[in-house]
């Protein structure tokens, strides 16, 4: 929080001497950061895949900064809530939430009225890790592969519903994109994060579901979820079997989710650099690189300008998607 110590009636002279007394102290603190636990606002319900990268990477930031990082989970509204919670918390680094497609480019492409600015009210840090998206349905489903489901979903226009991690988010936009490409119609249910809407299309209250690989690999793996397509640039290692979408003509489908670092606008840039620096060298340790690949993700680790440049492009596509498709999202 910047103080203009001439608003506080102060002389120019004692401005100046007080300024020279602070800064010393400013500057020790951010030398010795972090000095007590860092916070990380994940903006989706526990479960799911930003919950996963989060938990994973975190754990290992913490120790190697020789601070806890604790992650807390903030789901609703397509992340907004968390995201909003995020932008307003003390630019000190001890506060840092976890970006995704959903919160930074989506949501607000399709809510202006949003409580936050992706670009403005966010210092990037690092993109985190790419991670594959999947549409997955109930074992029941009357369908083995992509060309016997979609003919069930022509066949039966409105009967199904597919679950996503909230209103407005990533996995909402592809369910409502999926069916523009495709012409099926199915019915959107949304719920609170992606691990709720797991245990639902597990337990048959929705027949499909349109999700990060990550939080539903395990789970297609055993047999409890069936893999219909991914997004992703070739397919994926676990399921040689499943298209990806660009196999099956919805190039617009293709593209993966992110799940980045974020620190409040107006962080100091040591700061900011240490985090990025602790974030790169976990991503290149070789346990956590074989942990993601082996939930169909894939280290990041770029700068803050990069990182930067990709949410201004996620941005700005989906403001021209939803634009252009005349797609609903609210």
């Amino acid at each position: 929080m910047k103080t203009n110590l001439f608003k506080l009636g102060l002389g120019t002279a004692a401005a100046a001497v007080m300024a020279v007394t602070l800064a010393p102290g400013l500057a020790q603190a951010q030398a010795n950061f972090p000095n007590k636990p860092v916070r990380v606002i994940v903006p989706f319900a526990p479960g799911g895949t930003t919950d996963i990268v989060a938990r994973l990477v975190s754990d290992k930031m913490g120790r190697e900064l020789g601070q806890p990082f604790v992650v807390e989970n903030r789901g609703g509204g397509g992340g907004a809530i968390g995201a909003s919670e995020a932008a307003r918390a003390t630019a000190d680094g001890y506060t840092l939430s976890i970006a995704t497609v959903s919160t930074m480019a989506i949501n607000p492409a399709c809510n202006p009225k949003l409580g936050y600015d992706p670009i403005k009210d966010f210092q990037p840090i690092t993109n985190l890790a790419y991670t594959a998206n999947v549409v997955a349905v109930n074992p029941k489903f009357p369908a083995q592969d992509y060309k016997g489901f979609l003919e069930e979903l022509k066949k039966n226009p409105g009967k199904y519903s597919y679950g996503s991690s909230g209103t407005c988010g990533i996995l909402h936009f592809l369910g409502e994109l999926f069916q523009v490409e495709t012409g099926a119609q199915i019915v959107h249910i949304p719920y609170r994060g992606s691990g709720p809407a797991i245990a639902d299309a597990m337990g048959g209250q929705v027949q499909i579901l349109f999700d990060n690989l990550p939080s539903s690999m395990p789970h297609i793996q055993s047999g409890k979820l069936r893999a219909i397509a991914v997004s992703w640039k070739d397919r994926v290692d676990g399921l040689p079997n499943v298209p990806t979408f660009k196999e099956l003509g919805l190039t617009a489908m293709n593209d993966p989710a992110w799940y980045g670092l974020l620190a409040p606008a107006g962080t100091p840039a040591d700061v900011v650099k240490k985090l990025r620096d602790a974030a790169v060298k976990v991503l290149n340790d070789p346990a956590v690189k074989e942990t993601l690949a082996k939930q169909g993700a894939a280290p990041a680790g770029n700068t803050p300008e990069e990182f930067r440049g990709e949410i201004q492009k996620e941005f700005d596509k989906a403001k021209n998607i939803v634009k252009a498709r005349n797609i609903k999202l609210e």
